[in-house]
């Protein structure tokens, strides 16, 4: 069922002229938000909101890291244009 929405989305990234690398770190942070999202969710529903806060941290601190390679390039080029 997500395939042809993958491969869509996926067609229009390279449309776009977005190298692989990024579309594949977009898929990976989406898969990061559910995950962290889902994890928090429980955690919040078992009572545990110190917990969840937590997972919801370390998700955020997970895409941080998973956008330096991006954020790397957006800077050169901000260098180039200057």
């Amino acid at each position: 069922m997500a395939g042809p929405l993958l491969t869509e989305i996926s067609d229009i990234f390279t449309a776009a002229g977005i190298s692989d690398d990024y579309i594949s770190l977009v898929f990976k942070a989406v898969a990061v938000c559910f995950i962290t999202q889902i994890t928090a969710d429980i955690c919040r529903d078992s009572g545990e909101t110190a917990i969840a806060s937590a997972a919801e941290l370390w998700g955020r601190a997970a895409l941080v890291f998973m956008s330096l390679p991006v954020m790397r390039v957006l800077m050169e080029i901000i260098n180039e244009m200057i």
